[in-house]
């Protein structure tokens, strides 16, 4: 369940990201930079629950999750759209 949360969270990325590549639309752009950011908080979960359990690795998890939500918060409201 944890790798298909990754899988799924960097393929929304990388589509995301694809299609700010072909329309410009900032919106775009901060979802993907957040969808990057959940990938990346889901590859630590990864590493934390699977390969590393005796690790605790969630303050490292809540600040890639934190980013994330920053990011697309910052698109939302502060970022001018053209």
């Amino acid at each position: 369940v944890y790798t298909l949360c990754l899988v799924t969270s960097a393929v929304c990325a990388l589509l995301l990201g694809r299609s700010y590549l072909q329309t410009r639309a900032r919106l775009l752009l901060w979802s993907a930079l957040c969808f990057g950011a959940l990938a990346l908080n889901n590859l630590v979960v990864v590493v934390d629950m699977v390969l590393l359990p005796d690790t605790d690795l969630r303050l490292l998890r809540q600040a890639f999750s934190a980013a994330g939500i920053l990011m697309l918060l910052w698109g939302f409201i502060w970022d001018p759209e053209d």
